[in-house]
């Protein structure tokens, strides 16, 4: 390697770490985490082990040679493994405070009239080739369409169609204790996070999804759409989550999953099959408005498949929205299956360490999502141009902080200085000039509230 290429890494591993520090600074991670119930262990910080493990990907280190046999930190391997697996720590309120701040600071940047949503989505986290994880069970995974050893990954996340933020997650192991092959093997205060969160794990995934939006909505996060896929798609769900906001979600031929259209009961393909039409080689095929079960009145659009000669059903709990409005909408769902593939191909989501404690676990998808979080904020700052704007609108607040006098102060000191450089007159003299300037001001300042005083006392008689 030559030293030109070898300086221009260490510049890029300084801008880096230097970035990374300033997201941690401006966003008060510290204080998050000592809010959150996450205080000093073992004499380390825990921004400094937050820090560190945070950095390991970009860094281009896994645990074991950022962590465990890295000599130049400041503390034990022992320490990193405790802070991850404390049950006490609250990493969900953790990770909601970090993301509500981050949210604030883009919605200045977005325009009132664009629509923020909210996306629910899951994916597998695998951990095929372990065998004594914690809660470990058979999950099955949609796109592959086989069963693995893991866990599902179910996610709630904000987006405003360019940046997409996750704000909570459950780690879900399998509400049917046959297909769990690891039991709780740790014991823990009912009353503490680790508690609830293994709760969580082994009920039917379904049943959180409203305490989740809850949440989300309780700490200000603004959205107008809770966007979901077709396995969300049961009326009784979007019953529950209409609630709360409009929702729109791709639908699902299924056979005991009925619509009401003129009096009948269908399911989604015999619907489509009664419909008419539009003519040529439109994209959205039909639309109709219906019924479903739970008097749950939803706008159905079947839109034209891109690759194939078969038909996809777009449903939207707001039946007055616009067919092309509901297909635009929808699109933005897209963003967490990005989200995903970035979590596990570049953030080490399930590669970067081989933890058995289900708190442990917990604890690292909380940082993985974390520096999604940093890389989203990231993005947004080099590809948003106003994001300059606000530098600028910080920099007009503070000339407007300051008075008349401290203003000419600096003016005279400036000129002053630079008569003192040049020699033309003497110290004694330049100070009488500055006394004499300042106590001039100082009586104009006087008389002028004297005589906004009388006027007002005027007005008033």
């Amino acid at each position: 390697m030559n030293h030109t290429q070898y300086y221009q890494e260490q510049q890029e591993a300084k801008r880096l770490h230097d970035r990374i520090s300033s997201f941690l600074d401006d966003f008060k991670v510290g204080t998050l985490l000592g809010g959150s119930g996450i205080r000093k262990l073992r004499g380390a910080k825990p921004l400094a082990v937050f820090a560190a493990i945070f950095s390991l990907p970009f860094s281009g280190v896994n645990f074991s040679r950022g962590i465990v046999n890295n000599p130049e930190l400041r503390f034990q391997k022992d320490a990193a493994y405790e802070f991850l697996k404390n049950p006490r720590y609250n990493w969900r309120k953790f990770l909601l405070g970090l993301v509500t701040v981050v949210v604030r600071f883009m919605d200045v940047l977005t325009s009132e009239q664009r629509e923020k949503v909210l996306i629910i989505d899951d994916s597998t986290y695998d951990r095929s080739r372990s065998k004594v994880v914690e809660l470990l069970a058979w999950v099955h995974d949609h796109n592959a369409n086989r069963s693995l050893k893991g866990f599902k990954l179910m996610t709630l996340g904000w987006s405003d169609g360019v940046s997409f933020l996750p704000l909570d997650f459950i780690l879900c192991s399998s509400a049917k204790a046959s297909k769990r092959l690891q039991g709780i093997r740790k014991e823990v205060d009912k009353r503490c996070c680790g508690y609830k969160r293994r709760m969580e794990a082994m009920a039917k995934s379904t049943e959180h999804l409203e305490s989740m939006v809850k949440r989300a909505l309780a700490l200000g996060i603004r959205a107008d759409y809770l966007l979901m896929d077709s396995w969300f798609a049961f009326p009784a769900l979007l019953a529950t989550l209409g609630k709360h906001l409009p929702v729109i979600c791709m639908g699902k031929d299924m056979p005991k999953v009925f619509y009401r259209h003129q009096g009948q009961w269908l399911t989604l393909g015999r619907l489509f099959a009664a419909l008419k039409k539009r003519p040529g080689k439109a994209r959205i095929l039909a639309s109709v408005a219906v019924e479903a079960k739970k008097e749950q009145k939803v706008r159905i659009v079947f839109v034209r498949h891109r690759h194939k000669r078969q038909w996809l059903a777009i449903l939207s709990t707001k039946v007055d929205l616009a067919d092309e409005e509901i297909v635009r909408i929808y699109g933005k769902r897209w963003d967490i299956e990005v989200f995903f593939k970035m979590m596990k191909h570049y953030l080490n989501l399930e590669r970067e360490t081989q933890l058995r404690d289900f708190d442990g676990i917990i604890g690292h998808v909380t940082i993985v999502m974390s520096r999604y979080v940093f890389l989203a904020f990231e993005q947004r700052c080099h590809d948003d141009p106003r994001t300059l704007g606000s530098l600028f609108y910080a920099c007009s607040e503070e000339q407007q902080d300051l008075s008349l006098v401290e203003a000419m102060q600096r003016l005279l000191s400036l000129a002053l200085d630079k008569a003192r450089a040049a020699g033309i007159i003497a110290e004694d003299a330049v100070l009488a000039i500055v006394d004499a300037v300042m106590g001039f001001a100082v009586d104009i300042l006087q008389t002028g509230k004297r005589l906004a005083h009388s006027t007002n006392l005027i007005t008033a008689s």
